[in-house]
């Protein structure tokens, strides 16, 4: 195949290369914000042989993202958060190809496997896991999901194991990759890939290596946390698949519809109507394909694969687990309406536009985020006289909106304090302490107080009162 027939053929995959660069350049652009500061990709000085390491840690098994931090710590300046910025972004690219794959194997038009891979590419709704910083984990357990797929569909020696083994591999990046186990067959059955039988037996399996990770984690050496977040409610769940519906399926800039200091109506209703359209062709106006038993079982799925976080906590970069399962649906609208392709292009080309508008104010947004945090992180450095090992933190409740990580709440910018350690090449503080107090009229005699509570009974070096983007140090 010559190149001109190449890039007829997979023109998708030509256009998500020429992307990478440009792509890559602007996400680098943005530093780390709220729990990067405090996660296990932050830069690790303990020693590779750790326990921590390996097991089960904090409120996860998430091994690959220590190796991630331990490698960052090898040169903190240099490596974070650019490190972890390639592999996001590196990883997003060989799951949108894998994706491409997919489709194929699915026997879906070649028009329908560019349109739909670039718009997996592109869409807004991947944008809060690609322009994170410790979102490699998400990414990389899609991907290696849709590989356990594949492997599960076309394999007839060696199946039954590398399947279980790969999913289990996902699950080691994140834990929603284990929804696999469930997934895979359910879609195999869709598009007749194994019949009703088989579907009963794989599932069972299933089940038992979701018992198997479980009796994994029960069995570790650890302390087991629940994070409070985590503690489902009705309300909550309800909030969550309300939330995971409209990032799914709407496009629309989110921040200038919903954030508050940022809302201009009119520019959330120009990406809206751009959008819209290509909504329309695929959603509604084939809304008869939703009896079809393969895009019944693909609902299916995606209610699995969104449930770990409906039913725990649901941010805009949770839509990525799903987002597959809306690939297939939009891969499978456009194939069987082929006679209408140049309806389906222009109403996806408005759709490209619109997601340019919006990935580009998503990026900036974010970067805005992280040189908040940045500055609040350079004057607590500069305004404290000398190094101090200890410090404690108390911050004045904001009442500055959040959205995602792309308007971060400045206190959460600055790490709750942790990202200071970054500016002083982790050499000081050592140990950070915070809390948070009400606002009120009265807050910073308060927080002073505080403050001069600790250093009295020498519980810290050091203290800093954080009220809004302003830093106040508070010394013996």
């Amino acid at each position: 195949m010559n190149p001109k027939q190449y890039i007829y053929r997979h023109w998708s995959i030509v256009i998500i290369l020429f992307l990478l660069p440009v792509m890559l350049y602007a996400i680098l652009h943005i530093l780390p914000t709220h729990d990067d500061w405090a996660g296990t990709t932050k830069p690790d000085f303990a020693p590779f042989f750790v326990k921590e390491h390996f097991f089960f840690y904090g409120y996860h098994w998430r091994p690959f993202d220590t190796w991630i931090g331990y490698i960052a710590g090898r040169n903190p300046q240099v490596l974070y958060p650019l490190f972890n910025h390639i592999l996001v972004v590196a990883g997003h690219v060989l799951c949108s190809l894998t994706v491409y794959k997919l489709l194929a194997v699915l026997g879906f038009s070649r028009t329908a496997q560019n349109i739909t891979t670039l718009f997996f590419f592109i869409a807004p709704a991947t944008m809060a896991t690609t322009t994170a910083v410790d979102s490699q984990n998400q990414v990389y357990a899609l991907t290696i999901d849709i590989v356990a797929f594949l492997a599960y569909i076309k394999l007839k020696k060696g199946k039954y194991v590398l399947w279980p083994l790969l999913v289990f591999l996902a699950a080691l990046f994140k834990e929603n990759g284990l929804m696999w186990a469930l997934i895979c067959p359910i879609l195999a059955f869709g598009f007749d890939f194994i019949n009703k039988k088989t579907l009963k037996k794989d599932l069972i399996a299933g089940v038992m290596l979701m018992m198997l990770y479980a009796l994994a984690i029960v069995i570790q050496p650890k302390d087991m946390n629940i994070h409070p977040e985590y503690v489902p409610s009705v309300l909550k769940v309800i909030t969550s698949a309300v939330k995971f519906l409209f990032t799914s399926f709407i496009t629309v800039d989110y921040i200038w519809l919903l954030h508050a200091p940022s809302r201009n109506l009119w520019m959330a209703a120009l990406t809206l109507m751009l959008a819209l359209p290509f909504f329309y062709v695929i959603f509604v106006r084939n809304v008869r394909i939703v009896k079809e038993k393969k895009i019944v079982c693909t609902l299916i799925a995606l209610c699995i694969a969104a449930a770990p976080h409906v039913l725990t906590v649901y941010s805009m970069m949770h839509t990525y687990a799903g987002l597959v399962m809306i690939a297939i649906i939009t891969a499978h609208s456009i194939t069987v309406c082929q006679q209408d392709i140049k309806l389906v292009t222009t109403a996806f080309v408005l759709f490209v536009i619109a997601a340019i508008i919006i990935d580009v104010h998503l990026i900036d947004a974010s970067i805005k985020s992280g040189l908040v945090g940045k500055k609040m992180a350079v004057e607590a450095v500069q305004k404290t006289d000398q190094p101090a090992d200890r410090v404690y933190v108390v911050i004045i409740e904001d009442a500055y909106p959040k959205l995602s990580s792309f308007c971060v709440i400045p206190s959460e910018a600055f790490g709750w304090g942790y990202a200071t350690q970054y500016e002083t090449n982790y050499q000081w503080p050592k140990t950070i302490q915070d809390t948070t107090i009400t606002r009120a009229a009265h807050a910073m005699s308060e927080a002073r107080k505080i403050c001069h509570d600790k250093l009295r009974h020498k519980a810290a070096d050091c203290a800093w009162i954080v009220n809004h983007q302003n830093i106040y140090v508070v010394t013996k």
